[in-house]
């Protein structure tokens, strides 16, 4: 059983160069992973800076820390210039980004439904695999053609493309079958916060989650174990942040689960994510890197990167 990696989860709330601080600051604390949400506005807080610019200024300010988005989603994106930004940030970042991917919310204090009509579960879902699909394309380049029920791209030229080979990776996030296969299909990894409907009690949702995932992957054709699993801290009432003790014992629990990376919250005072810095300091302190840039998995006989 391996140690997971541990990441934090960056609020992007904090006008440039205060912003700059705490990221410089993530990557000092030794984290392998920053993360950002990627919203217009979340759960109704503002102000709420945008994701892309975010990491492309935060890539400028650090050198080893790995940056990401959790998640971006077809809420209010379309992929062709979301494929720009993307391939910009990581050559920006020396090639440390991970699009971390998931389908969007509903809710519209966050970005649900913002820029038109409602989307019904099966048109979401739908929307979700055909965005993802487009922009693995258009990642791996150097001209894609793309005619789909939702997206269309013509001739668009995106060489010379990503740093990282063949694209930048991506991380989805999903719990039922269609979203598990999506990530089986074109993920390096799977992003789990330990909700869904497969059970109340969060790391036997994880369990019966990972199984599935491992199902999805043998019906890809490809080896569950080549997929990194990013458990997203802070949403299922446990104490993470507690007691660096909390913290050992619940990523011992997880890594036993399949878990590789964890990402917890940046302390933020007055919410739910609220925490004892000098608990979060000692929990990146115990767990965290201290070495060069990680990297991600190279996949291997399938669109997965």
């Amino acid at each position: 059983m391996n140690t997971p990696r541990i990441g934090t989860v960056m609020w992007p709330m904090q006008s440039w160069p205060e912003a700059g601080e705490l990221w410089r600051r993530a990557e000092d604390l030794g984290f392998d992973t920053a993360w950002v949400y990627d919203h217009t506005a979340w759960r109704g807080a503002t102000p709420w800076y945008d994701a892309y610019t975010t990491l492309a200024a935060a890539a400028a300010v650090t050198s080893r820390v790995r940056l990401g988005t959790l998640v971006t989603s077809p809420n209010f994106r379309h992929p062709v210039p979301t494929a720009h930004a993307v391939k910009t940030i990581d050559h920006i970042s020396g090639g440390r980004l991970t699009l971390g991917i998931g389908s969007g919310g509903t809710n519209r204090t966050s970005d649900g439904g913002i820029i038109g009509p409602d989307w019904s579960p099966r048109e979401r879902a739908g929307r979700f695999a055909e965005w993802t699909e487009l922009l693995d394309r258009l990642l791996r380049g150097p001209e894609t053609t793309f005619e789909g029920a939702y997206y269309q791209a013509r001739d668009v030229l995106t060489g010379p493309g990503c740093v990282q080979r063949p694209r930048v990776p991506f991380m989805i996030a999903a719990t039922g079958p269609r979203g598990l296969r999506l990530a089986a299909r074109l993920g390096a990894g799977w992003v789990a916060n330990g909700g869904g409907p497969q059970s109340d009690d969060p790391a036997e949702a994880i369990r019966l989650q990972g199984e599935a995932l491992d199902e999805a992957c043998a019906a890809e054709g490809r080896d569950p174990a080549g997929m990194r699993r990013l458990l997203l801290t802070g949403f299922t009432g446990e104490p993470w942040l507690e007691s660096p003790q909390a913290f050992a014992d619940l990523a011992g629990r997880y890594a036993a689960l399949g878990i590789t990376d964890i990402a917890v919250h940046w302390p933020r005072p007055g919410t739910q994510w609220d925490a004892d810095m000098k608990v979060f300091e000692a929990v990146a302190a115990e767990h965290a890197a201290t070495g060069p840039a990680t990297t991600e998995p190279t996949t291997t006989g399938h669109a997965a990167g």
